[in-house]
This record gives structure tokens, C-alpha cells and sequence, in this order.
């Protein structure tokens, strides 16, 4: 099945969504609806899920959200004080990335994935900003499944911008984004259909 991203214009492009401090791009449609689908199923096969474990408070909370993390042999990379050792990339993986790595133009060793089964799962307001990110390069996330409502938040004066990312989508964050702003998957009881998002990452490899 064919795995090529639809190869957009430049006036397919979207404006800087952020008033300020930061620049992303939001995408929408860079994937057929069947190979977004098959692409679905197809990483929840070929790839180990586990819960995410996140210290709070104190105390290690496991999620009821999936994460799976690949990358080059020394992308190891710390999450909320746990360490987390790479899987293999898979050749569909790879070819997304290398297409992903064109509409970002910036290269990546690393991809965080999460599987969200419903509207239950989510994820609380953070910045991608741990010390083995590299923070100049951009996060080039593409959204897998069910819609889902996103937003972004200011740190200082908390000006909230919200969007809905649909299937097959990519948002592109650049730097200084995750400076000066937070993002979340805000939880809703109207969504009954999973979703992954991929995550496409540059580690400092000496920090492994």
C-alpha cells in the first residue's frame, strides 16, 4: 500500500497559529484515508506498547494511555523521570520520517508515539522541552485516527489557542515554541475511536 505523504503546496500551508513567542504549522490531509487507516493497525501490531509511567507528586502513576518509543540505537530519552530505551524503526516508520524530515527540512532520530483508546485518554498541559531534546530542531507530529481537540497555552499570560487535529495531519512546532508555550489533548466523553500521534524527534545522542 502506498505510504507517500501527499506532497503539499506552499499555499497549502497554514500561517504561524500562534500570535507569538514560537511559529506552527498546522497540516491537515497528508495521508490517504485508507493508508491512514491501514497505517492505524499496522503500528499497533508491529511495535511493543506499554503504558506510560509518569512520576506525580512524588509517585509513579501508570496511564491507561499506550506509548511506544523508536529510534536510532542511542536515542535513549527520559520522560517525566523515566527512562525510556528505543525500539527499532520500521521501514514504514522510516519512510515517514524521511518525508516528514523534507516538509520540516530539519532531520530526525527519534519518534514518541501514544495510543489514545478514546476520549478518556489525554494528556495534561507540558512542554516538549527535556534536556536530550535538541531545542532548536522543530516536532513534527502527525495524527492518526479519531479528532481530537488540541491547544496550545502561553506560559506567562496564558493565552489559549485551540485546534482540532484531524486524521492524517501533521503539526509542525518550531522553536522557541516549547519555551514559552504548553500543549495538551484535552480528554472529552464525545470521542468513542482510538487515535495515535507520531511524534518525530531530534535527541542529543551524547546525553544517552
Amino acid at each position: 500500500m502506498q505510504s507517500t505523504l501527499f506532497e503539499p503546496k506552499q499555499s497549502d500551508w497554514a500561517l504561524n497559529i500562534l500570535p507569538k513567542d514560537g511559529y506552527v504549522e498546522y497540516l491537515p490531509g497528508v495521508l490517504s484515508e485508507q493508508f491512514s487507516a491501514h497505517l492505524m493497525i499496522q503500528l499497533q501490531t508491529s511495535l511493543l506498547w506499554e503504558s506510560d509511567q509518569l512520576m506525580m507528586f512524588g509517585k509513579k502513576v501508570t496511564t491507561r494511555r499506550k506509548v511506544a518509543w523508536v529510534g536510532d540505537p542511542s536515542c535513549s530519552y527520559t520522560y517525566s523521570g523515566v527512562k525510556k530505551i528505543p525500539q527499532s524503526w520500521t521501514p514504514e516508520l522510516l519512510s515517514i520520517k524521511s518525508q516528514l524530515e523534507g516538509l520540516a527540512q530539519s532531520e530526525f532520530n527519534s519518534c514518541l508515539l501514544n495510543l489514545y483508546h478514546d476520549g478518556d485518554d489525554g494528556m495534561g498541559w507540558h512542554s516538549d522541552d527535556e534536556k536530550e531534546l535538541d531545542a532548536n530542531s522543530p516536532i513534527a507530529s502527525l495524527s492518526l485516527g479519531a479528532r481530537r481537540k488540541f491547544a496550545f497555552r502561553h506560559k506567562a499570560d496564558k493565552t489559549t489557542i485551540p485546534l482540532y487535529l484531524e486524521d492524517a495531519s501533521v503539526l509542525i512546532m518550531r522553536s522557541p515554541t516549547q519555551q514559552f508555550w504548553q500543549h495538551a489533548l484535552l480528554k472529552t466523553k464525545t470521542v468513542s475511536m482510538p487515535r495515535i500521534n507520531l511524534t518525530f524527534r531530534k535527541i542529543h545522542t551524547q546525553n544517552a
